[in-house]
This record gives structure tokens, sequence and C-alpha cells, in this order.
């Protein structure tokens, strides 16, 4: 299967989660809890990664954090390789401790990162790991004991400052992290620990975490797509599904691709978007573009068949399938000609 493109660029701010092989427990033991806490601090010591969050669950944990340099791979490689080692010496195991490959999410500073450190902090209070009557700050195995403690009490590489921020808190001082501590309960008190989406996200965050690759604004994704068209450029092949993006960058990146397709073919014939009400169905300028996107991208016929007013989909697949040379009519030359310009291999469609 597909692996999903892992986006590295300087001051990336990511969202990375992992769970335990077969959702059995990563932890077994306070000492393991305190283990792992403790190869986080000599993770950023060895990657420069700037924490804003983490939790450690038994069998997961959720890590946020901004790598200055494009290593996010490097970092994460050993984390994950170093904790199974040590896991396994300290229990006499052999194997996997995680399921697979790390989930990593993209995330837009501001706004969305403020909700994602706070969504954070709360995990535990969602489990019924820590009660509000306990305190959420009581659970001891995530960022959120930082946040509440002066400057010299804490572990010394969480971005507590820079977090607050991101919230819109301007210090590091003792009344701001109580005005952070209040805001969280009040999260859990009256929404059950789950962090209102910023600009209105069409799905839940949990959603986006699990499924998702990046948690941010339209513009912020359509900045993602411009670098996974550079990572395309950087020796990946056409198509979008085959060169290692899976789900929705996927799609996402397809789409992108497929829009950009169609700009240029009609720049090429001289028209605009607005001007294809105005065509026939099978018109042979829609027929061409349409064999061009569906060749080169990932996109299906009936998005295409809807952006180029084709009308149904089940036709608009043999008009653009069918062969030019003998079924599209006296305007074949013209078309095989706009199909060339949209790149050769656009005209061997299966």
């Amino acid at each position: 299967m597909p692996r999903q493109v892992r986006i590295e660029y300087p001051g990336a701010v990511y969202h990375c989660m992992a769970r335990g092989d077969r959702r059995e427990d990563i932890v077994a033991g306070d000492a393991d809890w305190d283990a792992f806490a403790g190869l986080l601090g000599e993770l950023v010591g060895r990657t420069g990664f700037e924490v804003f969050a983490w939790v450690l669950m038994s069998n997961h944990y959720h890590l946020v954090f901004k790598t200055p340099e494009p290593n996010l791979v490097e970092g994460m490689t050993w984390l994950q390789n170093t904790w199974t080692k040590r896991f396994n010496a300290r229990h006499g195991l052999r194997g996997h401790v995680f399921g697979g490959r790390y989930k990593a999410v993209l995330v837009e500073e501001g706004g969305h990162l403020a909700t994602l450190i706070d969504y954070v902090h709360l995990n535990p209070y969602r489990a019924g790991m820590v009660s509000l009557e306990d305190g959420l700050e009581s659970f001891r195995w995530s960022s959120l004991p930082d946040y509440v403690k002066p400057p010299h009490q804490r572990s010394g590489w969480v971005e507590v400052a820079r977090g607050l921020a991101q919230r819109g808190y301007p210090s590091d001082a003792a009344a701001q992290r109580r005005r952070y501590l209040e805001h969280l309960e009040a999260v859990a008190r009256d929404k059950g620990g789950v962090p209102a989406q910023p600009d209105q996200e069409k799905r839940t965050l949990q959603s986006t975490l699990r499924r998702g690759w990046y948690f941010g604004a339209e513009e912020f994704r359509e900045r993602l797509l411009r670098r996974l068209a550079e990572a395309k450029g950087n020796g990946g092949r056409a198509h979008a599904g085959r060169s290692g993006y899976t789900g929705e960058q996927a799609r996402d990146h397809g789409e992108a691709e497929a829009r950009r397709l169609i700009e240029r073919g009609l720049r090429l014939i001289e028209l605009e978007c607005g001007d294809l009400a105005g065509l026939k169905k099978g018109d042979w300028r829609k027929r061409a573009i349409g064999r061009a996107v569906r060749r080169r991208t990932v996109m299906p016929v009936t998005w295409i068949a809807q952006i180029l007013e084709m009308g149904d989909p089940k036709r608009a697949a043999k008009l653009i399938q069918n062969d030019p040379d003998s079924q599209w009519g006296p305007e074949w030359r013209r078309a095989k000609r706009l199909l060339g310009e949209l790149g050769q291999e656009a005209e061997n469609v299966d």
C-alpha cells in the first residue's frame, strides 16, 4: 500500500501520533511512563524539535512540535526505534511495539495550533484518567503540568510561552498560566473536553487527526499542495496515487492538478470557465480537456463531468474515452492537437 508523503520544510509544525501494535500498551508501570517522558527530552536535544504539547496514554502518544530544520522523519524514526529497543530490553520482549508508521499531520500556527494543544492536554480527561476535582494538571505524563508551573520547576524542553501565545495569552506570567488552566477546565466542563473547531471546520478534529494530512485553513492547504507538487517534480510520477500519496492527500493533490490542467486547456483555446455552459455537452474542447484530466490525474469522471458541464457522467465517460481518430467528428484534428499540447501521455487513455 502506498505510504503518505512526508512533507518536510524548515519551520513546519506537526501533530504526530502512534499506537501500540494491535492497540496494546506501549508502557507498563511508572518506570516506563517516566522513561518515555525522558526520551522525549532526549529527542529535543538530538533534533532541535520545539515541543508545544505532548501526552502519553497507555497505548498511544500525541506529540505537537515545530521542526526548525526539515528533519521530521529522522527524528520520529529515532524516537520510535529507540523506544522499541528500550521497552523490549526492559521487559525481555522482542518484536514491534508500535503498530506501523506514526501518523503525521501538518498544522497551521495560530488558532488551529492552539486548538490542537488544548486537544492534547485534554486527552486524559476525555479518557477518564483524570477529573476536574483532581485537577487536570495532576496527570503527570503530559506537558500540561509544565504549563501551570513557574519556569524554574519545568522540564525545560516544552515551549510553554510560545504555546500560550498561540492561545492569545501575552506572557508566561502566573496570571496567564492560571487563565489557560481555567480555559481548559471550561472546555472540559462545558464541551466534554473537546475544543471548538477554528474557522468552522466541516469535520471533527478527531477525524482530521485519524485520516487527514493537514489541519489548517484553505490558504494553508494550498501552500502545502504546492509543496506536494514540488515533491512530485523531484522524482514522483504523474499519477498522485502512484507516487506515494494516499487517502485525502492524494485526492487534494489530484484535484489541484486537475484544476491546473483545465485552466491550461482553456487558455490554449482562449476560453474561460464561464464559457463552458454555452458549449454542447459533447463539444470537442470539453472532450479533449476531460480526456487529458482523466489520464493525468486521479479525479473521477463524475468530478470531470461536473466541472466541465458535460452532463451525465456515464455518457461523459464514453465521450472522453472514445478514440478521437474515428469517433470525434470533424474536429478530431484540432482535438488531437489540443491533447498534444496538454501532454503526449494524455492521448493514450486506457
